[in-house]
């Protein structure tokens, strides 16, 4: 066996996307991965799908099937050795791009095929219109969402703080107290990184939406664009109602040069590297940063030699995230976060996007050598895992053992204990606000200190004007503020009004 037989390469990347005009004519998840992939097979021009061994689908929650990859396997006619299903996480198309790779360099296969997709937009349509979808029956024995209460702490189930969207501000908040900024300068930040995005995937085919949004379409408070949980608008924030589905083919240079895959066409594989977070975010030791993110980007650039990458994605559910890897990677604050066109404008296939973004940073690297950072993350700021794509043959070997778990720690501060809140003073650590659907305040909550140092939650009434007051003001956060907890079935934190306390 020759080096080239076990020198994995990126050589074929396919996407589709579905905007049917009746829903008797679309397509379900799995036609979407089967459409995605024989546009692969194209992109490499060469018949490899007849030859994949691996096979790896991202987990989809659109539509349930009995067995994702053997439906998948039967669809394009395939018999591989190996089938998997991969968990819920923003990150797993990355993980599984690099674990295929891995599998070629130990010999353990030959063609790797990597797909997903979800058909969200279809099936809400549908479920609103009362129509029933030409899909295969909905696999109701089939296991379905993990649901997140199995590991939150049931103080921030019971608060509403158990959905991504209203933890990730948690971290907005303090990173940008942190760095400095006043509330006004984050959010501005945030505006013009997202403009960033919207341009790119305006001009990428396979995007969901292809208008441009300025930096001021994307801060400012309209009924189109209304707050979601401070201090995100809609179009801060995710948007899962897409069909789009990806592919992509990894294989040897060996196979690759037997097939007569385009030299030019070749994507090399550097390395990569993980860690993740306690899965309880109140079980962390701050909000400001993630440790292992910090660990992750860092191994990353050790990889490129300390040197900034030609094109990078910056994983875009919400503006925090982007906004702390930069400072990670010491990117200039107008740097192209990008490749694909972010999670609001391209579109957030739940768990799949890394895979258009997969396929976007293969474009890039094809037209305009160079390296490539693809960068995802999952869950609550939880799990990390970046991958180094290059133009060109790495002078590395790709790292089996590519956690960098044991450095994440190394950079981790006390975790305070968790408590249940009980009546007294407590300081706000970080805060957000929740909103309805008609523009107003639900309910607030915070992340609180105790006296004695404890960390616990409660929620903020949406008539309390001074709190609530405290929490947008776009001069100061309140972060440090003191106040007072109202223990009860609902837990209600209150700022003091009076300096002297």
């Amino acid at each position: 066996m020759t080096p080239d037989d076990r020198t994995p390469v990126i050589v074929g990347c396919g996407e589709a996307v579905d905007r049917p005009a009746a829903l008797s004519h679309a397509l379900d998840p799995i036609g979407l991965m089967t459409l995605a992939a024989r546009r692969a097979e194209d992109d490499a021009g060469s018949g490899l799908l007849h030859r994949i061994d691996r096979l790896d689908v991202v987990n989809l929650v659109s539509w349930r099937y009995a067995d994702p990859p053997a439906e998948l396997a039967a669809r394009l006619g395939i018999a591989p050795r190996s089938l998997s299903y991969a968990a819920i996480g923003g990150e797993t198309p990355t993980k599984l791009v690099h674990e295929a790779a891995l599998a070629i360099a130990r010999g353990e296969a030959k063609v790797a095929l990597v797909a997903g997709a979800e058909a969200q937009h279809s099936a809400a349509r549908a479920q609103k219109e009362g129509v029933e979808l030409p899909w295969p029956p909905f696999a109701h024995g089939a296991p379905g969402r993990i649901e997140r209460a199995t590991y939150l702490h049931p103080l921030a189930v019971a608060l509403g703080a158990s959905m991504p969207v209203n933890v990730y501000p948690f971290y907005d908040m303090a990173s940008a107290h942190a760095w400095g900024q006043t509330p006004a300068e984050a959010q501005a930040e945030s505006a013009e990184l997202w403009a960033r995005y919207s341009a790119v995937a305006a001009d990428n085919p396979s995007s969901w939406l292809d208008r441009r949004y300025s930096a001021d379409d994307i801060a400012h408070v309209t009924p189109d664009n209304r707050l979601i949980a401070w201090p995100y608008t809609k179009l801060m924030v995710a948007n899962p109602m897409v069909n789009q589905g990806a592919a992509v083919i990894v294989t040897s240079l060996a196979v690759a040069r037997e097939a007569g895959v385009d030299p030019a066409a070749m994507i090399h594989l550097v390395g990569g590297a993980a860690a993740d977070e306690p899965r309880d975010y109140l079980a962390r030791d701050g909000y400001a940063a993630s440790p292992a993110q910090d660990a992750v980007l860092t191994r990353a650039l050790d990889l490129n030699h300390g040197r900034p990458f030609d094109a990078v994605e910056l994983y875009s559910c919400f503006p925090c995230v982007p906004k702390m890897a930069r400072r990670t990677l010491g990117t200039d604050a107008d740097v192209v976060p990008t490749v694909t066109g972010g999670l609001t404008f391209f579109g957030a296939p739940l768990n799949d996007y890394m895979l258009h973004a997969v396929a976007a940073m293969v474009r890039r690297l094809r037209s305009n050598a160079g390296t490539g950072l693809l960068y995802g993350q999952g869950e609550f700021v939880t799990k990390h895992h970046a991958l180094v794509l290059s133009s060109t043959r790495s002078d590395r070997v790709l790292d089996e053992d590519y956690s960098v778990a044991g450095d994440a720690e190394r950079r981790r501060g006390a975790v305070p204990p968790t408590v249940l809140p009980t009546d007294g003073p407590a300081t706000l650590e970080t805060a957000t606000i929740l909103y309805r659907r008609d523009g107003t305040v639900d309910h607030g909550i915070v992340i609180l200190r105790t006296e004695g140092c404890a960390r616990t939650m409660a929620a903020v009434a949406p008539d309390d004007d001074a709190t609530m007051a405290a929490i947008i003001d776009r001069d100061r956060y309140p972060i440090g503020r003191k106040g007072a907890i109202t223990a009860g079935e609902m837990p209600r934190w209150a700022i003091y009004r009076n300096a002297g306390h």
